[in-house]
This record gives structure tokens, C-alpha cells and sequence, in this order.
């Protein structure tokens, strides 16, 4: 797949999809802030109901699989998740669009949810809750390194270029490393699972054909076999019907299936028609 190989970084255009996500991240984060200050019940009730829990989507809260990538308690984390949004999102946009970004955010987070809820049903790792966009951030550090081999990136605090590959590799290694001390806990093993997506969807998605033409692609494909299967067992049972009345059942079916036109029946017996027929 062809991809660029180096980037210049720079501070990018606040526009697009970016904006979209980072305003709608700051918003949220405002309120829960806001809430969190004045009335602590409604902001622990969002909370509770919004964030990434196992217990609670095996009761069917299943919308926690995106709504916990919109939730943010500390500013911290907060902040460096939309500085990376805002400086290595906009290089990914600028390469896939906006539609097929806002796809790749949405599906890194969707993804690593449901893969930490997978592995918490083993009762060992992924225990515990998840929120916030570290996932999809990932998934972006990801789909950039990919599309971006020998960029160099200055990061925060450090005056120095460094080559993106790096960056990936610490960035792993950090979260890695927090993963073990809290004992594999879901925060951090969805942190890592974002980059998982954002490797799968560069590999599998991304000019192939976005999420919905790829699942009705996979849905059409099993109508069409579905459709295929029920014409070789209705053929079946017409061999069996025609063995039973000593008729052979190749006079009126084709080796497909297919039902045989009365003209090639009746050349094969030596007759003739001047009727058509429409299969």
C-alpha cells in the first residue's frame, strides 16, 4: 500500500473533523468538571453510566463501548489526549478525510473497548473501569507512524526531533509499564489496545471500503450463499423425487442448479420448439 514517508510538524489548521472531536471533548470535560465541583451526585451519576465497566455491559450497557472515550476527570490526561489529537489527528486527516477519520476514531475506540471487555471475562487481566480517549490517541500515533515512516516529532519539554518510531515505541513502553504495576487493569490495557485498532484499521479498512460498505459486503455475501445453499437442497430433492418416478433429473437441471430451458430438453430428445423460455 503506497504511504508517505516523512512529515514536517508544525502547529495545523484547528479545523475539520479535529475540531469537531476535540470541541465535543471539551465540552463534555467542562461539564463533568462543573458538575463535579457543584453537584457531585449528577456528575458521579454520568460517571457511572457512561464509562467503561464489565460488570455493567454484561447487564446490557452496551453504549459504554463508545461513550467512555468521551470522559474525561483529569485534566492532565485530558490534556495531553487532545494535544495529540490536535497535532498528530490532523496529519492522519489530512491523509484519510474527515469521514474516514472520524471511522478511525470511532472504531479504535469501539474496538479496544470490546476487546478489554473480551479479556476481562477471563477474571485475571482488564479488570476494573476505562474512560477517556487514550485509545483512539493511540490509534492515531499508530495510523501516523504508519502513513509517516521517517517523520521526526518534537515532542513537549524535549527541543529535540525524534523519529516517530520512537515516539510509538515509549509511548508502548510507558503504558506497558503502568499496565503491569496496576496489576493489568482495564485503564491501561485499552490504552494499548488503541494502537491494535489503529494497526488493523490501517491494514484492513482504510482504501478498502469503510465500515458499513465492509459489513454489507460480508451481509451480501451471505445472503448470496444462503440463497445458493437452499437451490442445491431443492435440487436435491428433486433428483430424489425424479429417481423415484425413474426420470432422469439432468433433463431439467443443469450441472449449477439451474433449471434446463424445455428447447434443450427437447434437442436432446431429437425434437424441436419454436418457444422460448426465461430461466
Amino acid at each position: 500500500m503506497p504511504r508517505n514517508t516523512s512529515a514536517t510538524m508544525g502547529f495545523p489548521r484547528f479545523s475539520g473533523a479535529v475540531r469537531n472531536l476535540v470541541i465535543i471533548n471539551t465540552v463534555v470535560f467542562v461539564v463533568l468538571l462543573l458538575l463535579s465541583a457543584m453537584a457531585g451526585n449528577q456528575a458521579l451519576w454520568i460517571a457511572t453510566r457512561g464509562l467503561l465497566s464489565p460488570d455493567a455491559i454484561k447487564h446490557g450497557w452496551v453504549w459504554q463501548f463508545l461513550t467512555y472515550g468521551f470522559l474525561h476527570f483529569e485534566p492532565l490526561s485530558f490534556l495531553f489526549s487532545m494535544l495529540g489529537i490536535y497535532f498528530i489527528g490532523s496529519a492522519v486527516e489530512a491523509q484519510t478525510g474527515p469521514k474516514r477519520f472520524v471511522e478511525l476514531y470511532l472504531v479504535s475506540l469501539i474496538g479496544a473497548g470490546l476487546c478489554g471487555f473480551l479479556l476481562s471475562l477471563t477474571g485475571v487481566v482488564a479488570q476494573g473501569a476505562a474512560m477517556g480517549s487514550g485509545p483512539a490517541a493511540n490509534a492515531l500515533l499508530m495510523v501516523f507512524y504508519l502513513l509517516y515512516r521517517d517523520a521526526r516529532v518534537m515532542p513537549m519539554f524535549i527541543p529535540i526531533p525524534i523519529p516517530i518510531k520512537y515516539i510509538v515505541i515509549f509511548t508502548a513502553a510507558v503504558e506497558g509499564a503502568y499496565l503491569l504495576l496496576t496489576h493489568f487493569s482495564m485503564f491501561f490495557m485499552v490504552q494499548l489496545l488503541g494502537m491494535g485498532t489503529g494497526y488493523l484499521w490501517y491494514r484492513f479498512m482504510w482504501r478498502r471500503m469503510n465500515i458499513f460498505g465492509f459489513f454489507g459486503a460480508q451481509l451480501l455475501s451471505f445472503h448470496n450463499s444462503y440463497h445458493r445453499w437452499k437451490r442445491r437442497r431443492a435440487g436435491r430433492k428433486f433428483q430424489v423425487y425424479m429417481k423415484k418416478h425413474n426420470q432422469d433429473a439432468k433433463d431439467y437441471f443443469d450441472e449449477y442448479g439451474n433449471f434446463r430451458p424445455p428447447d434443450d430438453k427437447d434437442k436432446k430428445n431429437g425434437g424441436s420448439t419454436g418457444g422460448g423460455w426465461v430461466n
